[in-house]
Parts: C-alpha cells; structure tokens; sequence
C-alpha cells in the first residue's frame, strides 16, 4: 500500500478540510470506512462513509469482511473492507485513510510502513468549532466527545507526522501536509 497515507485528528481538528483541499493540490482517492452511525444532514452514502447497520456490520465481521476496525466514543462501529481496499489497489491517485487513533493502531499493526499524519488544533479551539459544527446538541453529548479527544492526546506516540491546524491558517496546514506527503512520496 505505497501511496496510502493516513490522515487523523480529533473532532473539530480540520482534517475533513484538509482532506478536501488536498484534492486541489494532489490527485487523491479516499478510503471510505463503513460505519454505524447515523448519516449527518449535510453527508450521503459514499462521502464521508459508507453507511450500514449495525447487524450487516457485525455479519461482515464473522465473515471476515473488514480489515480494520473500531468503536468510538458513542459505541458506533467503523472499519474498512477488504472490498474497499482492493477499490483502493486498483487506482493509481494518492489514497487517504481517514481514521481515530483507534484505527491508526490496527493500521499500524497491519501496515506499519503507512505514515500517520496527525492534524491538531489547541484544545479550546477544537471544542469551539465541536460546538459551532454540532449545534443544538446537548452538552452531555460535548462532554462525552471532549473526553474523547482528550484520550486522543494520550496517543500522540502513535503519528509519523504531527501539524497544528491553527484558526484561519487551513492554507498553511494544507501546504504542510502536501509537502509531507509530496517527500516521503519521493523517497520510495
């Protein structure tokens, strides 16, 4: 999997947005996970995730169907299938994995020659835009992910790269992770 970088980074870091802006620089292809949680107002099937039930997603499991995967913080299932990556092989763009720390583990284990790049903002300002991003939630739901990303920084060993995601700086960050990934593309 040469040209497959992982892309990660708590909720509220930018990496969606980065991600999004890369395509403008690099030529690239997203791994999509399946999950099961609900689709959000402004996602449909196929961007950002594939979109199954919690039953089809433990059966592909038994079957050995997924080649990863993880709970988060709100017990909701995600992974990629075997499926998903052979789509993946059989391009030849940069391809991105977005996924949690979680992912980034059973990855590595995996794949340990995939670089893991981590996208952070300060912790204040990823519970800004958590708040700004999913308002009308109530705050039982923000504690609960605020707790997450602050397990998320227990897990900083885990990332080849680390770049910080400032407020109003999404250019420099974007800038940052397509010369990383522009390197170490060189260097294989």
């Amino acid at each position: 999997m040469k040209n497959v970088f992982i892309i990660s980074g708590a909720a509220g870091s930018g990496k969606d947005s980065v991600i999004e802006s890369l395509r403008s620089i690099l030529p690239l292809e997203r791994i999509i996970t399946s999950t099961t949680r609900e689709m959000r107002f402004f996602e449909t099937e196929g961007n950002p995730y594939y979109f199954i039930s919690r039953e089809t997603f433990e059966k592909g499991l038994a079957e050995g169907q997924f080649i990863e995967y993880s709970t988060n913080e709100n017990g909701a299932l995600y992974g990629v299938t075997q499926a998903e990556r052979n789509r993946i092989a059989e391009k030849k763009s940069i391809a991105i994995w977005r996924v949690d720390w979680k992912g980034v583990i059973n990855i590595k284990k995996i794949h340990p020659e995939i670089p893991a790049l981590y996208i952070s903002a300060p912790i204040d300002v990823l519970e800004a835009r958590l708040r700004a991003r999913d308002a009308g939630k109530n705050e039982a739901y923000f504690q609960e992910r605020m707790n997450y990303t602050r397990e998320w920084l227990n897990h900083l060993d885990i990332y080849d790269y680390r770049v910080e995601n400032e407020e109003g700086k999404l250019e420099q960050t974007v800038e940052q992770v397509a010369a990383y990934i522009k390197k170490h593309l060189e260097q294989e």
